[in-house]
């Protein structure tokens, strides 16, 4: 009987000392884990003020060269362009466009756009454009506004320009976020200036979003309007604390703001701490803004949602309407991105146009591509969209540039073994240009006229408080602060504070650092399998849960008392919105002069179809059998180089004279398609070997993405007998066999 008993109670005193060696284990790593992460805090801190103390404080990893200093132009702003150094290795053509990337001012400071080697400006050097960065100082020159700065940049790009006389195009701006509408400004007022337009993450149609998601958009009805921004202005003495703007971010997620970016950091101590304080430099650099500067961007953009509707105009009196833009308008945004939807980064194209043709007939090109998860910052900042959607767009943008007029979303697909011409590919990815239409923006949901309604009463409503703020408040809270009050306002500002406290500035975290280092040298992090780690990880996902049920209980409330209070017919008539009316409230109105501009453009193309040579034709017939294709991917591309460079006892086109060829070939066929194509016989050289190989290569554009359907292969037998016109073309009706020999 002894023997049982006495194994029992052995087996019970290993499972003891297993538990308590278990537990203990976890208690060693918990309490080293705590000492390591106050650590990383105060290296935050101390980071922190190193960041602000510099003069031009800004997170690129690259070399620079200051090439224009902004505070010294006639307009003074505290913006300034530079040059990127191509680090060792990457080499730069000289004739490809330049790309200049133009970070946003949104209360953090510079740099996001080459954070890290995979970042814009990354894969734009390598794919061999030479690259330049359009950043600002922390602090705004005295009286410095919107108009200002969109002056300054248009200097930038001018003098970018005429630093690349060799390049086949006019630059490529990269806009994130803030400075995606800013840069569309400046694209309305100086066309010229762009060869093409990415606006990654941008908010163009603030009011836009669907119910139940994207609650921002309800902040500033929620407020009263934008006389809060106002009175943060005057608190700061003419300037608006950044802090504020980032506030308003982190209030988006609490759960990541409160929660999980400190678990992700503590949970993974060991790993973790170079990518946290990276981010944080970035994150914790808050900038100020001139008090006109913020209540420009809140009135006209924000609540007022003036830009799309043609209602900002310049101090001359210049109405900006984005249908004079010519360049190729590229825009990025994600379904996971609670900034800036994609209903806020497409709607403007609905605000502007009713249809595709009226696209088409501006001559404008825009591409959009929808990402299906990745957050806001992740547009701009993540590798991952870095090394894709970035990646392709950088090394296709000539593909873009010469893209017929209309709607398109960039399909990125990716490339295996048994890809039909993959070999014309450099990249992981394909990227392909799929023909759209409005409806394909209406579908991803957005506003009726109720919900418009809504929004122009929340408007109407700001101006009105602010008019009142301005009346009979800010007289005395301007007479009441000073320089001293307001800096000392900024500098307790919570945002601010959480960096300050944790630094070496505070003696009780002085120590911390001996402390680390001594953990770090003792350091035992518990097994995998502890199974105290795995109650941690759940106890994590429980406050995530509890966090973000939270947030969506505020998100409801707030969308409900928005919806609430603004759809009220008798606010609503009160502030001069009828309650009746159905008519989309932010619809660009459409001029005289822009139909007149297009019956002189129409008249002047018609007595050109009967002009040209080799070509027009070959972009005629490429033209005609590829608007079955429904779109184009950088295959074809790479396959109509060739037909670029075919000599019709002429030089080569350059890219701007290439892409003028396309589009004018296109709306041609537009116009008038039968007499576009019954115009080729009497174009075409009467060398016949010429003719055999302009059909070789443009049958090997044709199928370098694969073999034509049906409709395709009946429109390209109708080329060859519009390029037969009663010679021997018979090796080139069978296609393949015949058309390799033509070639060779």
């Amino acid at each position: 009987m002894s023997a049982p008993v006495n194994q029992l109670s052995t087996s019970a005193n290993k499972f003891l000392f297993g538990a308590l060696s278990t537990a203990f284990e976890y208690m060693t790593d918990a309490a080293q884990r705590n000492v390591l992460f106050w650590d990383v805090m105060r290296q935050r801190g101390n980071q922190y003020r190193d960041h602000i103390a510099q003069t031009a404080p800004n997170v690129l990893i690259y070399t620079t060269e200051l090439v224009m200093d902004g505070r010294k132009l006639e307009r003074p702003v505290n913006y300034g362009l530079v040059r990127i150094v191509p680090p060792e290795g990457v080499v730069i053509d000289p004739e490809k466009r330049p790309f200049v990337i133009v970070d946003p001012r949104a209360g953090h400071g510079p740099g996001i756009g080459g954070f890290k080697a995979d970042s814009e400006i990354g894969v734009a050097m390598k794919a061999g454009h030479p690259s330049y960065f359009i950043g600002f100082l922390p602090e705004p020159m005295p009286g410095q506004t919107i108009p200002d700065i969109v002056h300054a940049e248009a200097q930038f790009l001018e003098h970018v320009i005429a630093l690349h006389p060799e390049a086949e195009a006019k630059p490529c701006v990269v806009g994130n976020c803030q400075a995606g509408w800013a840069v569309m400004m400046l694209a309305a007022l100086r066309p010229e200036l762009f060869g093409s337009l990415i606006i990654a993450g941008a908010p163009l149609s603030y009011w836009g979003g669907v119910h139940g998601k994207y609650p921002m958009r309800y902040s500033g009805g929620l407020l009263g309007g934008s006389w809060l921004t106002a009175l943060t202005g005057d608190l700061g003495h003419g300037k608006f604390d950044g802090a504020w703007l980032v506030q308003n971010f982190e209030n988006q997620n609490p759960a990541n703001t409160l929660w999980t970016k400190q678990y992700n950091l503590y949970s993974k101590i060991d790993t973790e701490a170079p990518r946290y304080l990276e981010f944080e430099q970035w994150w914790g650099g808050h900038v100020n803004l001139n008090a006109e500067e913020i209540q420009f961007i809140v009135d006209e953009l924000f609540v007022g949602n003036h830009l799309t509707a043609g209602e900002i105009k310049t101090a001359e009196g210049t109405a900006l309407d984005l249908r004079i833009i010519r360049a190729p308008i590229v825009v990025f945004c994600s379904k996971g991105d609670n900034i800036t939807p994609p209903q806020q980064a497409l709607g403007w194209i609905l605000d502007l146009y009713d249809t595709v043709e009226e696209i088409r007939a501006h001559g404008q090109t825009i591409v959009y591509t929808i990402h299906e998860n990745v957050g806001h910052l992740g547009i701009f900042v993540s590798a991952g969209v870095a090394r894709k959607e970035h990646d392709e767009f950088s090394s296709n943008i000539d593909l873009i540039d010469t893209l017929p007029p209309g709607l398109y979303q960039a399909v990125l697909i990716p490339k295996t073994a048994d890809t039909v011409g993959g070999d014309l590919v450099a990249g992981e990815w394909i990227m392909r240009c799929e023909a759209r239409t409005l409806d394909d923006i209406r579908a991803l949901g957005g506003n009726d006229a109720e919900d418009d309604r809504r929004f122009a009463t929340a408007a109407r409503v700001s101006e009105i408080n602010l008019a009142l703020y301005r009346t009979f408040m800010q007289p005395l809270v301007r007479a009441s602060v000073t320089e001293a009050t307001a800096e000392q306002a900024r500098r307790m500002h919570p945002l601010r504070l959480q960096y300050e406290i944790f630094s070496d500035k505070n003696p009780v975290m002085v120590w911390m650092g001996e402390m680390a280092g001594t953990v770090r040298k003792e350091r035992r992090p518990a097994t995998a399998d502890n199974p105290f780690l795995q109650c941690q990880d759940l106890m994590s996902q429980q406050i995530v849960t509890a966090l973000d049920t939270w947030r969506n209980v505020t998100e409801t409330m707030a969308e409900a008392t928005f919806l609430s209070i603004y759809g009220s017919p008798l606010l609503q008539a009160a502030v001069g919105v009828d309650p009746a009316d159905d008519r989309p409230q932010r619809k660009a109105g459409k001029t005289m002069l822009y139909r007149k501009v297009l019956e002189a453009r129409i008249e002047a193309l018609k007595p050109r179809i009967a002009t040209g040579g080799l070509r027009e034709c070959l972009t005629r017939a490429l033209l005609y059998i590829g608007m079955v294709k429904g779109g184009v991917d950088e295959r074809g591309f790479a396959a109509i180089k060739r037909l670029r460079a075919m000599q019709d006892s002429a030089p080569r086109l350059k890219l701007p004279e290439f892409k003028a060829l396309i589009r004018d070939q296109y709306l041609m066929l537009l116009l008038d398609q039968e007499a576009t194509l019954a115009a080729i016989p009497d174009l075409l050289p009467a060398n016949m070997d010429m003719r055999r190989k302009g059909l070789a290569a443009l049958r090997e554009v044709l199928t370098a993405s694969g073999e034509l359907s049906v409709e395709a292969e009946r429109r390209w037998r109708r080329i060859i007998t519009l390029f037969n016109a009663g010679n021997d073309l018979r090796s080139t009706q069978e296609g393949g066999a015949g058309l390799q020999e033509a070639s060779e």
